[in-house]
């Protein structure tokens, strides 16, 4: 499912509380420090192909040379968060999806979508570009 000699760059969790989940991390794992990320604003959000804004805030930490994500959504609008946890996630933390960089990620989304993975979500985070690819069928993540 990953683009032949991309490296995956972060693992994601949807948590129901940041602070706890990173603590439980830190302490369990030493996984840290996390810097926190409240009421992220992304730029041409879109969920399913429609405009769509959610609140969600997230913290990243760095684990070696994987970043470790955890996302908690703050509202009820429909997300790729809540396209996979509809009541949010389940024993409180879940995993969610794994991230690589690649060359050009439309043309990236536009093969995986002739395999029939469609786009969860898509938008600017800064000035990067960013797709969510639902591959939850194929490996139970996005």
């Amino acid at each position: 499912m990953i683009l032949p000699g991309a490296r995956v760059v972060q693992m994601a969790w949807v948590v129901d509380d940041m602070e706890r989940a990173a603590e439980q991390l830190s302490r369990s794992m030493q996984v840290g420090p996390f810097l926190m990320l409240r009421h992220i604003q992304l730029d041409e959000p879109h969920h399913r192909g429609k405009p769509q804004r959610t609140d969600f805030s997230l913290c990243l930490a760095q684990a070696g040379d994987v970043q470790i994500e955890l996302v908690e959504q703050h509202d009820d609008t429909p997300s790729v968060y809540r396209d996979m946890f509809p009541d949010g996630p389940p024993g409180g933390m879940a995993f969610h999806h794994l991230a690589v960089i690649v060359p050009d990620v439309f043309e990236e989304t536009a093969r995986y979508n002739a395999l029939g993975f469609p786009t969860g979500c898509s938008g600017r985070f800064g000035d990067i570009d960013f797709t969510y690819v639902d591959t939850t069928a194929a490996g139970g993540f996005m």
